[in-house]
């Protein structure tokens, strides 16, 4: 499509992480072993929380959202990256790229809504505030990527179709804009700042209300037991944050596209890949469940009793 000078390009070219061959080649062993191992320990998650009673519980309701959210995050940039280190044209159709930038937005922000809501959760174990918690967070990560997506892909460019990059993201698309994107660019670190201090801070007054309660518990272990609860969502929160905080809350990203492209993999292929071991099978009902029908499995195989 054509505007006087002004053009929107009906395919990218994406640069990905090298050029090297080897090196590609390298980069897919690597992570398509650790795509594949994202998809079976976060399906293993929701499969356990599905059928175990034991499981029904706030906590583990998150948990199972969490992982479906980590699915769908990763497989929205990861199966196309796979794709392109086997190929020597590394394109994307305009149509592509703007739904891979609204899911990546939009399951990015409710991944944050949801570690929010498990902070919160963390203090009110209550099932049914919860549950709606966790709708509404999946709704404003959805609705709120949709403006940014559109305003986005509008943006007319004028030159070289090639992102650096190895999945369509905001930071890269800023950077082919030949009109004035200034406003645009303000509009996203705006947006990017209001969503993560919002939602760090019900994360901040979540656990001081936690600290504050736990206080009161009279033993050594009741402390123990009760931090110790925390200390896996802080890790995936200190992760999340991090990265994201670093490739979205910052003025003039669209010029610091090589270094976005290596931390937004902690996000797209590292958080997915950790969060069921950091969340769920450290976790001691989770390990007693495994147990369980581990051995139900052994005995219903003859081959593996005798």
């Amino acid at each position: 499509m054509r505007r006087d000078n002004l053009t929107w390009e009906s395919e990218f070219v994406l640069l990905g992480l090298s050029s090297d061959r080897q090196t590609q080649a390298g980069l897919f062993v690597l992570f398509a072993a650790a795509y594949l191992l994202t998809l079976l320990g976060n399906g293993l998650i929701i499969l356990l929380i599905g059928l175990d009673a034991r499981l029904h519980l706030p906590m583990y309701f998150f948990l199972c959202n969490l992982s479906v959210m980590d699915i769908c995050y990763t497989s929205s940039g990861v199966p196309q990256m796979l794709v392109h280190f086997l190929l020597e044209k590394k394109t994307i159709s305009f149509t592509q790229c703007g739904a891979q930038l609204f899911f990546s937005l939009a399951l990015g922000g409710t991944e944050f809504l949801l570690l929010a809501a498990m902070a919160y959760g963390c203090y009110m174990a209550v099932c049914a505030p919860l549950c709606s918690i966790a709708v509404v967070s999946w709704l404003i990560g959805l609705v709120s990527s949709v403006v940014e997506t559109v305003v986005m892909m509008y943006l007319p460019t004028c030159g070289p179709n090639v992102i650096d990059h190895h999945f369509c993201d905001s930071a890269p698309l800023l950077k082919l804009s030949c009109s004035d994107a200034c406003y645009v660019e303000c509009m996203d670190f705006f947006l990017s700042l209001l969503f993560m201090l919002a939602t760090m801070l019900l994360i901040i007054v979540s656990y001081i209300l936690i600290v504050a309660a736990v206080l009161h518990i009279p033993s050594f272990s009741g402390h123990q037991k009760a931090f110790s609860t925390c200390v896996s969502h802080l890790a995936v929160v200190v992760l999340g944050y991090g990265s994201d905080i670093f490739i979205y809350v910052r003025p003039g990203k669209g010029h610091f596209t090589h270094f976005n492209k290596v931390v937004a993999l902690m996000t797209v292929v590292v958080t997915p890949f950790l969060n069921p071991f950091i969340f769920t099978f450290r976790n001691e009902k989770v390990k007693e469940v495994i147990g369980d029908m581990t051995k139900s499995l052994l005995l219903r195989d003859p081959a593996a009793r005798g």
